[in-house]
């Protein structure tokens, strides 16, 4: 992923509380939870996974209007984009 320092700290953040959360899910399923309770963490999870999904195709858009990969990558096209977005969706 490209993008400044500060936007992979913070998508790395959400990747690793949902990692955590993950885990919570699976021992809650293992110890024998009630439904809701599992339920509610597995959104929970889906929701810091859709934020850094969305921060990461954010980061994206940005490059690609400004130009400015830190890569040097060719910017993505608009075809490109959409299809991010929607994998999300």
């Amino acid at each position: 992923m490209t993008g400044d320092d500060e936007t992979q700290a913070l998508v790395l953040n959400r990747l690793r509380r949902a990692h955590g959360q993950l885990a919570g899910v699976i021992s809650m399923i293992e110890n024998g939870r009630n439904c809701k309770d599992v339920v509610t963490q597995l959104a929970a999870v889906s929701r810091a996974l859709d934020k850094a999904g969305f921060k990461i195709v954010a980061t994206g858009l940005r490059e690609c209007i400004t130009g400015d990969a830190a890569d040097n990558s060719e910017p993505l096209t608009e075809a490109e984009l959409e299809k991010l977005f929607l994998a999300l969706a």
